[in-house]
């Protein structure tokens, strides 16, 4: 089994919710949005095989971790993925995945064997290309949102809020699109300047009316904001 690991955070409480848990990146991304928080994960180390490493840490956690969440990048790329969430299930550990949704045939293929799914939304399903580089990037995502609001798994929909992309009615757009397609976990994070791209405009997150409005659509929702 292959397993092209970029980092690892031993400990979080708040990518997994509900559990104490590991993360765990991994390479690879077929995307390249300008405001990319793990630039370093984009590509793959077709040499690196972190299987044994990754095994070795979590035999050391347990009891202590209730589950591992695997992150990118983007998980989904990754050829030895199914055999590593059955691999760490069986050490006793809860599986979640934090996704993109570009590729929801591999999602719909693990979606029965993981118990938590992060799916980040961007933007309008229109508006993807142009922030991915990726023609059509944005009828994967949509395919990928229908599956997971579909399936029993528990989810959570989330939004990195970019002010020099978005602006509040087009927050309102996305987020009526997600609550007509069937959301009901959602949560919408502040965007945080990395290097070579800085945020010009305030945080549309510190607009009060705008967060009752979205609290108000979704049974569940969550402000990220430091």
């Amino acid at each position: 089994m292959r397993l092209n690991i970029g980092g690892l955070t031993p400990f979080t409480t708040i990518d997994f919710p509900g559990h104490l848990a590991a993360v765990v990146f991994l390479q690879g991304c077929s995307w390249r949005c300008s405001y990319c928080h793990n630039p370093h994960l984009l590509e793959v180390d077709k040499q690196g095989d972190n299987w044994e490493m990754l095994q070795n840490f979590l035999e050391q956690r347990r009891g202590f971790l209730d589950g591992v969440v695997l992150s990118g990048g983007e998980p989904l790329l990754q050829s030895g993925l199914a055999a590593a969430i059955a691999n760490i299930k069986a050490m006793g550990f809860k599986v979640a995945l934090h996704t993109a949704g570009s590729n929801p045939h591999r999602l719909e293929q693990h979606l029965t064997t993981l118990d938590w799914v992060g799916l980040d939304i961007k933007t309008s399903f229109k508006n993807y290309p142009k922030l991915t580089g990726v023609t059509a990037s944005g009828d994967k995502v949509r395919q990928s949102l229908a599956l997971l609001v579909a399936s029993d798994v528990d989810y959570e929909v989330r939004t990195t809020i970019d002010p020099n992309f978005f602006t509040r009615a087009a927050v309102l757009e996305l987020a009526e699109m997600l609550m007509t397609a069937g959301v009901t976990h959602y949560a919408v994070q502040e965007c945080r300047p990395v290097e070579n791209y800085k945020v010009e405009s305030p945080s549309l997150l510190l607009d009060p009316s705008l967060l009752a409005q979205l609290e108000g659509m979704f049974d569940h929702f969550t402000l990220r904001y430091s």
